[in-house]
């Protein structure tokens, strides 16, 4: 059951500007009730401790999902180095095209 909670202007600022610091820094939208929550239910050393607890927890993928993924791709059997890239990449005549 959701209660209100009075706050004076300066404590809504602060809660502003610390959402649209969150939203800046992990580029998730959280609002006013779900900051509060978050604040409330856990204890953190610092402001930077609080943002980071709305990153995203993704880790990558493990190794037996990158060779899964890898498994798919097949080599043209000939050997291309990075300068031959770069000159595909960055050359003139592949900004023209």
């Amino acid at each position: 059951m959701a209660t209100s909670v009075k706050i004076d202007e300066d404590t809504k600022d602060r809660l502003e500007r610390l959402r649209a610091e969150i939203k800046l820094e992990t580029g998730e939208n959280v609002t006013q009730q779900e900051l509060l929550d978050r604040i409330v239910e856990r204890e953190f050393e610092s402001r930077d401790d609080l943002i980071d607890s709305f990153r995203d927890e993704w880790d990558g993928l493990s190794d037996t999902e990158t060779k899964r993924l890898l498994a798919g791709t097949a080599g043209s059997g000939n050997p291309v180095t990075e300068s031959e890239i770069d000159d595909v990449l960055y050359s003139e005549e592949s900004a023209d095209e």
